[in-house]
């Protein structure tokens, strides 16, 4: 996962969702330029901003370790 595909998946949820990017922004507290920039795939935004408009959207965030993988 890198900043663009987070920014797309974000994008993609929220308009399956029905929402505008103000309409998220709103309802995640955070400034409609961050959703903009979020979606945008900005690298270099605040994490828990970003935690923040995820669990507005309903989405789960799993970090696995690399060891993990293997």
């Amino acid at each position: 996962m890198d900043s663009q595909k987070l920014g797309s998946l974000v994008r993609h949820e929220r308009k399956a969702q029905g929402l505008r990017q103000d309409e998220l922004a709103a309802a995640s507290g955070v400034g409609v330029r961050f959703i903009v920039d979020l979606e945008a795939g900005k690298p270099t935004l605040q994490l828990g901003k970003a935690l923040q408009v995820l669990r507005t959207l309903g989405c789960n965030v799993t970090i696995e370790s690399a060891a993990s993988l293997k």
